[in-house]
């Protein structure tokens, strides 16, 4: 630094009424913010989807300072919500014999109540269609199946995947009143066995809230399907996916990856 300079500062000091050292002070609230900023956007960037809350939980640092610095710096998560799905094929159809038989229950350990649904994934100009199992007390998707139709073979082909990976067959299993799970392949074999199924009431998505929850998230994770060059590229894309959820990502309800 130049001695025209110093001077400078000297007179500026001078004429604010102010120590010269003043003019060199950065705030140290501005600096940790600036570090905690780097972590978020570490964070964000191997974490696309994350919000506030995911990345307080990932740093363990309070969620209210995290949304602060999120704010202040304009960091939001680079993968936005889309459109909810909506299955249209079943709303003509009867209520199902069947009723929500945990409603009122909050399973303590794992394999006592899975649930079951499906969704579509676009891909060019033609679906294909996946369908989960989910573990409701650990939020572990334990069964998949994929196939490029929508009925009661590939629904009970993702029970029978959760049925081998978990080496048992839950006390519940709980879908929406979709016809593929009214099926006997499906709710025949699942009673046969002597589990209790269980089913949301007629257009109710909120009644299968964890499955709802999760493909909702998947998908806007998944992002455009259309960037892969083939429907191999695509298919392992959502198991690498499925394996992330599982073992990476954040699940805010139980505060723990």
């Amino acid at each position: 630094m130049t001695a025209t300079t110093n001077l400078s500062r000297r007179k500026l000091a001078q004429k604010l009424g102010i120590a010269r050292s003043t003019l060199y002070y950065k705030s140290k609230k501005k600096i940790k913010d600036e570090a905690t900023k780097q972590l978020i956007i570490e964070v964000m960037d191997s974490n696309q989807a994350y919000g506030h809350k995911r990345v307080a939980l990932e740093l363990k640092i309070n969620k209210k300072k995290i949304l602060r610095i999120m704010k202040l710096f304009k960091l939001k998560p680079q993968i936005i919500r889309g459109k909810k799905w909506v299955k249209k094929g079943d709303r003509n159809l009867p209520e199902t014999v069947y009723k929500n038989e945990i409603i009122n229950i909050c399973p303590l350990a794992p394999n006592i109540a899975w649930c079951g649904d499906f969704t579509y994934i676009k891909y060019r100009n033609y679906f294909i269609y996946l369908a989960t199992v989910l573990d409701i007390f650990t939020k572990e998707i334990i069964g998949v199946a994929i196939s490029h139709r929508h009925n009661r073979f590939l629904v009970k082909e993702a029970t029978l995947d959760a049925n081998k990976k978990r080496g048992l067959l839950p006390q519940y299993f709980h879908t929406d009143q979709g016809s593929e799970y009214q099926s006997e392949e499906h709710a025949d074999f699942l009673a046969k066995s002597g589990v209790i199924v269980s089913m949301s009431k007629k257009s109710s998505p909120w009644e299968n809230g964890c499955q709802e929850s999760f493909y909702s998230q998947f998908k806007l994770e998944l992002g455009d399907t259309n960037r892969f060059e083939t429907e191999e590229h695509l298919i392992e894309a959502i198991y690498q996916q499925l394996y992330y959820y599982n073992n990476r990502r954040i699940h805010t309800t139980l505060k723990m990856v």
